[in-house]
């Protein structure tokens, strides 16, 4: 029975953060989206959703639909998406 206990509280401990990618970012990374049990800001799940490919200069972010910075801070259940720089006018 303690074993099943352990389980559940690591169950619960475990984050979950989506991670979408948009535009040209899809075809550089291979991928649309990656869920990752965990990762501490912007900057981590860039770097753990795409095997540490260099993040394009001027790299777009969002985080549950917001602008943010790679600096910032993931909780449980956030989602973050990365844009690439927009041109044209």
């Amino acid at each position: 029975m303690v074993s099943s206990n352990f389980k559940l509280a690591e169950t619960i401990n475990q984050m979950s953060i989506q991670v979408k990618f948009f535009a040209s970012l899809r075809e550089k990374v291979g991928h649309n989206d990656v869920e990752l049990a965990s990762a501490q800001n912007a900057l981590e799940a860039w770097q753990l959703a795409t095997n540490n490919m260099t993040a394009p200069e001027n790299l777009l972010v969002a985080i549950n639909l917001d602008y943010a910075k790679l600096e910032s801070t993931l909780n449980d259940g956030d989602e973050v998406a990365f844009f690439p720089p927009v041109t044209g006018g």
